[in-house]
């Protein structure tokens, strides 16, 4: 990777001038999966950062909790970490009131049910509930889904700014998404807005059986029409059931805003 010193980086290198805290941030995302510990230089590598200047920030993360370093030299994100995203209001305020609902869902169905709110130009899994037997699927509580692909990723565009779904599909770029899948979006976002839920089915992207995902997604609308997340549920096959399940999420929906909205 090569750069200069107004924003972009050199591979190795942290930007000129980049603040600490922006480094100290690109360390803590380095950890990509629950539970991962890392070595230093594997640290430094995903952080893109040379080891010494990843070797002092990790070290005064350790002093603050935020890193724990455990005695064969590994790093492993700290508890400090929970407790700061504990009460983070898009985060876990927001699943605070929706575990009930989810719940309920999640006893019906036996599939999984996931919560996710919109960050940037992405969504952000806060909760999912998972059954032993429900079809697998890629993504972890924390990690981040693409808009346009997804269930909760479509009920959230549906609600954002037209920029958020100008810079997602490449609207003004000439490498952005195909027209067809321009549509296609457009589409399932109308719906969305339309109906208050939107559905669909395609290619398990595991590529595992079954070949087939069905999910089913609705938005988290606050009182002043604003997206505050979206809930979906995940089965397999096709379309089987869908109607119930439309009206079970879009109940729950309402009943999650609701709830956040109550004093």
């Amino acid at each position: 990777m090569s750069g200069t010193g107004n924003g972009t980086r050199r591979s190795g290198r942290p930007v000129e001038g980049e603040p600490l805290l922006v480094r100290a941030f690109r360390i803590l995302r380095a950890f990509r999966t629950p539970g991962e510990s890392l070595t230093l230089s594997l640290l430094a590598a995903r952080a893109e950062l040379p080891k010494s200047s990843t070797l002092r920030i990790a070290t005064q993360l350790v002093d603050v909790g935020a890193l724990e370093r455990r005695n064969d030299g590994r790093f492993v994100m700290g508890l400090r970490m929970l407790e700061l995203a504990a009460v983070a209001p898009r985060g876990h305020g927001l699943r605070s009131a929706a575990l009930p609902y989810m719940e309920d869902l999640h006893r019906v169905t036996n599939q999984h049910v996931q919560l996710a709110v919109r960050e940037g130009n992405e969504a952000v899994l806060v909760e999912r509930l998972s059954a032993r037997d429900a079809v697998a699927v890629a993504h972890r509580v924390g990690g981040r889904l693409p808009l346009d692909k997804t269930g909760v990723g479509i009920a959230l565009l549906a609600w954002a700014p037209a920029s958020v779904y100008q810079t997602v599909l490449g609207t003004d770029s000439p490498g952005g998404a195909s027209p067809a899948h321009q549509r296609r979006v457009r589409d399932l976002m109308a719906r969305a807005r339309r109906d208050g839920v939107v559905a669909l089915t395609g290619d398990n992207p595991l590529g595992t059986e079954p070949t087939e995902v069905t999910t089913i997604a609705a938005p988290i609308i606050d009182e002043r029409g604003q997206a505050l997340g979206a809930i979906s549920i995940i089965q397999p096959g096709g379309g089987t059931g869908v109607n119930v399940l439309r009206v079970a999420l879009r109940t729950a929906s309402l009943g999650i805003a609701r709830t956040v909205a109550s004093p």
